[in-house]
């Protein structure tokens, strides 16, 4: 846009009240906030948001879609909506004494930078739903947890263990006071917000052989979750023994919130839909649309 455009535009949103300009620069006004939360709905309608979602629920049959407008592949401003829309989903969901799991990955640190509240928590309490995995800090289910928490005002835990450990050092550690509990609260959660992860992706995080990843695509695996690796219509190829979250637990706790983006993620979380659908399922467009075209 030409500056003297972009100047007309600036002074038709402050003579409205939206839009106040000063020393450090312009800034939306509560009126304004109030009218972007209103123009919500139609921006999604003239999306064809709606029209997508209702295709997505009918398609996959699951609890709850979220979906929001665009391509968190290509833009990050998608990717922290997406954490928004699971924060608020996440603390319009808790209640007294909750115990919340988080996972880890990109898409999860994502939401844990979005997670603020006016109201605090704290008798929640925030643990990570899986050892550690990979070398990347912040996207660690414990820097997951304890963001979380503090956005929360609540309670959080730390698992001090690597995702992958054989099981006579794992019954080494649980001898410890502090993993025993942690362990024990993943198997109390009554909550669990977790990323979805690609086959092939995690299969190369984990530094799994060549003949295994190769076994395992040649199978038809498509999604990764608490350590199982499955095809696009649901079915466990593989189990790669991991700390923490089991897949049975996945399945008997009361509320679950999957969030993933970008349409390379679509056979994956076609999976994922699979294996339980009380499930509620934060994406985004790009990703909704290939869902779609892949099962139609």
């Amino acid at each position: 846009m030409k500056e003297r455009t972009i100047r007309s535009e600036v002074e038709k949103l402050r003579e409205l009240k939206l839009l106040n300009t000063d020393n450090m620069g312009m800034y939306v006004t509560g009126d304004g906030k109030e009218l972007l939360d209103q123009l919500s709905d139609i921006y999604q309608s003239i999306r064809g948001i709606p029209n997508l979602r209702k295709k997505l629920q009918d398609i996959l049959q699951i609890k709850s879609i979220i979906i929001v407008p665009g391509d968190s592949g290509t833009n990050d401003l998608v990717l922290q909506e997406m954490g928004r829309s699971a924060s608020r989903n996440l603390i319009e969901s808790l209640e007294g004494n909750d115990i919340v799991g988080v996972t880890g990955g990109s898409t999860m640190a994502a939401f844990s930078d979005q997670v603020t509240s006016d109201t605090t928590f704290p008798k929640v309490t925030v643990i990570p739903a899986r050892g550690g995995l990979g070398k990347e800090l912040m996207s660690q289910a414990n820097s997951v947890a304890a963001k979380v928490g503090k956005g929360l005002g609540a309670m959080y835990r730390l698992l001090y263990i690597p995702d992958g450990l054989e099981k006579e050092a794992l019954e080494v550690l649980q001898s410890n006071d502090e993993i025993r509990q942690s362990l024990q609260l993943i198997d109390e959660m009554r909550i669990l917000v977790f990323g979805i992860g690609r086959a092939d992706v995690l299969a190369s995080r984990r530094s799994l052989s060549e003949e295994r990843i190769s076994h395992l695509m040649g199978n038809g695996a498509v999604a990764e979750a608490f350590g199982h690796y499955f095809d696009i219509e649901g079915n466990d190829l593989w189990e790669y023994k991991t700390v923490g979250l089991s897949l049975e637990t996945y399945k008997e706790i009361p509320q679950v919130i999957g969030v993933a983006g970008g349409a390379d993620k679509a056979e994956a979380i076609i999976a994922i839909s699979s294996i339980r659908k009380d499930i509620t399922l934060i994406v985004d467009e790009a990703v909704g649309n290939r869902i779609v075209e892949i099962l139609n």
